[in-house]
């Protein structure tokens, strides 16, 4: 039986992180070995997990990466055959959530593996059509072959809930240490190019989505435009963002003309930001330093960035 290993990174997990160990005690297949890595929290995160059984790493708040500090842990946990991530707000949303998520890696072929998400039960009509747009009821096996049927997002992943085969992820190179975000995206790319597959289990489910705000919107797709100037091969190979952008927006607007059209102005507002914020993000070496560590959500990022 494969030997595995959950590595959660937190910050300051606050209200719900007591539900969502609540909900962790209560899977049917709990993890061998239970890593999370705290980015210096100022509340009760860290010493609650590790009454719970967690093995808790802190580290300095500025270190935080999201492809470095995954893959420190996945270093730390070099004795296990498969590694489940799981963020802080992402609450599981039965029993069986992981048992459920382990069981496609039955197919020899599968590299990674992510779960459904569904929306918070307090979440609005913008995130809750988020999540049911990107997260749909039905389990999907993509290959490279399927580039040509899905676009851009054939390498579609979601490290707040997934799990990889260990020895697929490091063939690859493990996640990369220099990232803005989306190092599951990139693993996702470089695993279906080195012929696996990943897999996308519906029957697997998280609560997890957000309410963002205006701002967030923009800086959120800024840090993709900046992702995605870095790793311009991975639209070369799967194809561009446009047309699944054009899909998401037409799928919005029906949503809301049916269940809330009050919001439309503002989802063609967010809209606007998030075009706007992902063609300056796609620009940003032109930008001064300054301009670009403001515009970005992921702001530790650019005390290391090179360009």
């Amino acid at each position: 039986m494969s030997k595995v290993g959950l590595i959660v990174p937190t910050l300051n997990a606050g209200r719900l992180w007591e539900s969502w160990l609540k909900a962790f005690e209560q899977q049917t297949r709990k993890p061998d070995c239970l890593l999370l890595i705290d980015s210096s929290s100022s509340d009760e995160t860290v010493a609650m997990a590790r009454a719970h059984g967690f093995d808790a790493q802190v580290i300095p708040k500025s270190e935080f990466n999201h492809g470095g500090t995954r893959q420190f842990g996945v270093n730390r946990l070099a004795e296990v055959d498969i590694i489940v991530f799981l963020t802080q707000d992402a609450l599981l949303a039965s029993p069986d959530a992981i048992e459920r998520l382990l069981a496609s890696f039955a197919d020899q072929r599968v590299g990674a593996i992510y779960g459904r998400q569904l929306p918070h039960r307090n979440a609005g009509p913008i995130a809750t059509h988020a999540r049911l747009f990107n997260y749909p009821d039905e389990s999907q096996l993509r290959g490279l072959a399927d580039r040509a049927r899905y676009g851009i997002k054939t390498v579609f992943i979601s490290n707040s809930f997934a799990a990889y085969r260990r020895n697929a992820l490091m063939q690859v190179g493990g996640f990369p240490v220099d990232t803005i975000m989306n190092e599951d995206t990139y693993v996702a790319g470089k695993m279906l190019v080195s012929g696996w597959k990943i897999a996308y289990c519906a029957e697997a489910q998280v609560f997890h989505s957000h309410d963002y705000g205006f701002l967030d919107e923009f800086k959120r797709y800024f840090d993709i435009g900046v992702f995605h100037t870095h790793t311009a091969w991975l639209q070369q190979t799967f194809g561009g963002a446009s047309g699944e952008g054009l899909r998401f927006v037409i799928s919005e607007m029906r949503y809301l003309i049916k269940h809330a059209p009050w919001l439309i102005p503002s989802a063609a507002l967010r809209t606007g930001l998030k075009w706007f914020g992902f063609k300056l993000g796609a620009l940003h070496k032109g930008l001064p330093p300054a301009i670009r560590r403001g515009f970005s959500l992921h702001k530790t990022y650019w005390l290391n960035a090179m360009s």
